[in-house]
């Protein structure tokens, strides 16, 4: 009995620590082309792939085209929010070529707790 105990204290744990990591701010503050950051920025090309360590992030093959929605900053100016499709998520700036700037002149905004979450199709996971 004592073990089985053991072993579910340790899945929650796990659960827990998961948790944790998927609500994870990456940055306090970020950059968009409005205060609501519903405008695209710009337009980039993926020069390498990429395959993010969570939910929160984009993968992509090289050569995809990716709109880019905000940049984080201050604390972490090398991740960028984008979309490739119906998938949205972060992705280290320095594995993408600007193609197209729709914005120039960029709106720094703080991040919510929301920007960090895992999204899938229309809900948010809070696994």
């Amino acid at each position: 009995m004592s073990r089985i105990l053991d072993q579910r204290i340790l899945l929650l744990a796990i659960s827990f620590l998961t948790t944790l990591q998927s609500i994870k701010v990456l940055s306090e503050w970020k950059k968009c082309g409005d205060r609501e950051c519903e405008t695209a920025m710009s337009r980039v090309q993926a020069t390498t792939d990429h395959l993010g360590p969570d939910c929160r992030y984009l993968n992509f093959k090289t050569g995809e085209e990716i709109m880019v929605y905000s940049k984080l900053s201050r604390k972490n100016e090398n991740l960028w929010t984008g979309s490739k499709g119906k998938d949205f998520g972060y992705f280290p700036k320095d594995a993408v070529k600007v193609e197209e700037v729709f914005i120039a002149e960029e709106v720094e905004v703080l991040t919510k707790e929301t920007d960090f979450l895992c999204l899938h199709g229309d809900k948010y996971a809070f696994e």
